[in-house]
């Protein structure tokens, strides 16, 4: 599915706010005639977007695919998309069975930006050395502990681990839209916004190879950022075997 986040409180539910997940498990609950829970491929936060979210859920109702993705998006909102659908084994998860996602984070760097863009990017008109950005973008390839780019998350005290795997970190830049590509097995809470931040910062001048390769380290103090604005992040697909 494809979404625009702006209006929504991410993906998960959560009680009296609009979700994508309870936009989705609304509509297909009314046609099943019976709740139905809708698991995503990852909780998308806040404000951020999606080109290809994958999800699933179980229906008894007997309806082709086909007439299935119609009467789904007949009763979404506007901002929310199903772009494709088929059956999938009784034991697909779309979340535990991903092996690589894709994110994207949009710069736009003009003095003025569009009101018919600025839903879909972050707006920093101020000079950025893009050229180190570029080149300590790819340091983040590779397993490393991202603990320093995680923010809080109530699954902290179960103590998992903050060790991902970054498969392709670059940065491409046409005109005034700079765009940064990531792909990993896996993300933490706030990541790819963090570590955004942490290459702007670069871009500023305040950091080098050597400090970014500190707050990869395992056991480091301190975190990573700051934060960017959701608006500029999408979800542009997730890999399956």
């Amino acid at each position: 599915m494809a979404y625009d986040g702006t209006a929504f409180h991410g993906w998960q539910i959560q009680r009296g706010l609009p979700t994508i997940q309870g936009a989705l498990e609304d509509v297909i609950g009314e046609l099943e005639g019976a709740p139905v829970h809708v698991a995503g491929s990852g909780r998308t936060d806040a404000g951020v977007h999606a080109l290809a979210q994958v999800a699933a859920f179980d229906l008894t109702i007997p309806i082709p695919v086909e007439n299935l993705i119609k009467a789904v998006n007949r009763q979404l909102p506007d901002a929310i998309r199903i772009t494709d659908a088929s059956e999938a084994a009784l034991d697909f998860h779309p979340r535990f069975q991903a092996k690589r996602k894709t994110y994207e984070y949009r710069i736009f760097r003009g003095e003025i930006c569009s009101p018919f863009e600025r839903r879909w990017v972050h707006h920093h008109p101020y000079p950025l050395d893009v050229a180190s950005m570029k080149a300590l973008a790819p340091l983040l390839e590779g397993t490393h502990d991202f603990t320093a780019f995680a923010a809080t998350d109530e699954k902290d005290e179960l103590g998992g681990s903050k060790v991902r795997t970054i498969f392709r970190s670059c940065i491409d830049v046409a005109g005034d839209h700079l765009r940064y590509q990531v792909v990993g097995n896996g993300f933490l809470k706030h990541m790819v916004r963090k570590i955004m931040g942490t290459l702007v910062e670069a871009g500023k001048g305040n950091l080098d190879a050597a400090g970014l390769g500190a707050f990869l380290e395992s056991g480091h103090v301190g975190k990573a950022g700051p934060r960017l604005p959701p608006s500029g992040l999408f979800l542009l697909g997730v890999e399956y075997d």
